[in-house]
C-alpha cells in the first residue's frame, strides 16, 4: 500500500474511532481536508474491516444512520450489556422508552396524540428526549391550535444501530426490549440493596469496635 493511501486510511480510521456517533462522508471530508467520494470511502472501510477480521479483532466499522461507526461484534453483546446497562438505564427510563417508541412508529405525532396512545402525560419524556437529541420538532399539525409535531433524529438511529426507520423492530420486539430493560433495572436495584447491606454491616462492626475500645 502506498504511503499516501495508508495515511488516508489511518486518518479515516482515527476520525471514526474518536467520534461518539456515526460519521458521515461530509464530516470526514471537512475534518481530513481530503477529497473523497462515497465509493472510495466504502472501499477503505471494507479494507479496514478485512484487516480487523484477519487479526481477530472484536470490533468492526458499520454503516449506520447515514454514516460510519465502530461497533463490537454480536458475539460480545452479553458481556457488554453488563458494562453498558447502568449507562443505558440512566439515559432512558421505561416511560421514556415507551414515548420514544410511540414517536418512532407514529411520526410525525403531537403531544396530545402521544397522550391518547399511552394514557398519561408525555411532557417530561418529550423534554428529556429533546434534550438528548433523540427527537426533534417536525413542524405543526393542521389542527386547532397548530400543535407541534415530533419525529426521531439521526441520533435515534445511531442509538439503536439502525440504518433507517425501515429497520425498526416489530412491536413485539419492542416489548421484549422493554421487558429486558425492566429486568436490568431490577438486577441493578438488587445489587444496590446488597451493597447497601454490606456497607451497613461494616459500619455497625466499626461502631462496635469503637465502643469496645
Amino acid at each position: 500500500m502506498q504511503k499516501q493511501e495508508l495515511q488516508l486510511q489511518q486518518h479515516i480510521e482515527a476520525v471514526i474511532f474518536a467520534s461518539e456517533e456515526a460519521v458521515t462522508l461530509q464530516i470526514i471530508r471537512q475534518v481530513t481536508g481530503m477529497e473523497l467520494d462515497s465509493s472510495r470511502l466504502h472501499a477503505i472501510v471494507e479494507q479496514l474491516n478485512t484487516e480487523y477480521a484477519e487479526s481477530g479483532r472484536s470490533f468492526y466499522i458499520c454503516r449506520i444512520a447515514g454514516g460510519y461507526r465502530f461497533l463490537s461484534k454480536p458475539e460480545f453483546s452479553e458481556t457488554l450489556k453488563k458494562l453498558l446497562a447502568p449507562k443505558i438505564r440512566r439515559r432512558l427510563s421505561r416511560s421514556i422508552l415507551e414515548v420514544l417508541a410511540v414517536i418512532a412508529y407514529n411520526q410525525p405525532v403531537t403531544r396530545s396524540q402521544i397522550q391518547q396512545l399511552r394514557g398519561v402525560s408525555p411532557e417530561y419524556a418529550i423534554d428529556r428526549l429533546l434534550l438528548r437529541g433523540f427527537i426533534e420538532v417536525r413542524g405543526r399539525a393542521d389542527s386547532p391550535g397548530k400543535p407541534l409535531q415530533y419525529g426521531t433524529t439521526r441520533e435515534f438511529l445511531d442509538l439503536f444501530h439502525l440504518s433507517s426507520l425501515k429497520e425498526l423492530p416489530k412491536l413485539r420486539e419492542i416489548k421484549e426490549i422493554l421487558q429486558e430493560h425492566e429486568e436490568q433495572e431490577y438486577l441493578a436495584q438488587q445489587n444496590g440493596n446488597e451493597s447497601a447491606s454490606v456497607d451497613n454491616y461494616q459500619e455497625e462492626r466499626i461502631q462496635e469496635n469503637e465502643k469496645q475500645q
